[in-house]
């Protein structure tokens, strides 16, 4: 799918890559708010689990050149729950890959197995991860929570109903589609230029907007 090009040059220069491709895009539409039930939530014990389960996905990648493959009776309930995730590699501060899924379709620990490795093989805008770089590596994921879609007359109205910090996005308009974790807000802090990168990575001009463009919003549990 060829991104639309942008009419005009974004305000703002993007000092490092927001892009963080998905694994997995949105098969069918998320046409109504979430009824999921709330899941679970997990222990900081639990959290080091899966941070140890990404790191050992990845060594295990570097030493055979395929995923490793878990036994998930060994893991709580907690982590096995049907749960989308975003692994997130950084090599001091700055992004090394970063992988992820908006829909739980598998267990919590085999998503971020399965991200963990491709966002240290499988990014389109790096290399594959060397051995030298695996030491260094710093590992965060983030665990998004059910999304529900927005209702807006507006962009200016879209744009005044965002939590700075707190909302992902994820935009959609036919075929184009893009997504901004809640970490995002950190380099994009105005929900302006927060709204016109997300065009820009959804393959839309900065000043586009319709009718039938689609908005859903999510929050995240991250760590460390």
């Amino acid at each position: 799918m060829a991104p639309m090009p942008l009419d005009k040059p974004l305000d703002k220069p993007l000092d490092k890559p927001l892009d963080k491709p998905l694994d997995k895009p949105l098969d069918k539409p998320l046409d109504k708010p979430s009824d999921k039930p709330a899941q679970t939530l997990i222990t900081e014990a639990q959290q080091q689990t899966l941070l140890s389960v990404a790191r050992q996905s990845i060594l295990y990648g570097l030493q055979h050149h395929q995923l490793i493959s878990l036994q998930l009776e060994h893991y709580p309930p907690q982590l096995l729950q049907k749960r989308a995730t975003f692994v997130t590699l950084n090599i001091a501060d700055q992004l090394r890959g970063c992988i992820g899924t908006l829909e739980p379709h598998r267990p919590l620990v085999l998503d971020v197995t399965h991200n963990a490795y491709a966002a240290a093989f499988s990014d389109p805008r790096f290399l594959p991860l060397s051995q030298p770089e695996y030491e260094p590596l710093e590992i965060h994921i983030s665990i998004l929570n059910p999304a529900e879609k927005m209702t807006f007359t507006s962009e200016q109205d879209l744009i005044e109903q965002l939590r700075p910090g707190v909302d992902g996005l994820i935009m959609k308009e036919g075929r184009q589609q893009g997504t901004f974790l809640p970490i995002v807000w950190q380099q994009l802090p105005d929900p302006k230029q927060f709204i016109q990168h997300l065009k820009h990575k959804a393959g839309l001009p900065t000043d586009y907007w319709s009718d039938e463009l689609r908005i859903w919003r999510y929050t995240t549990s991250s760590f460390p």
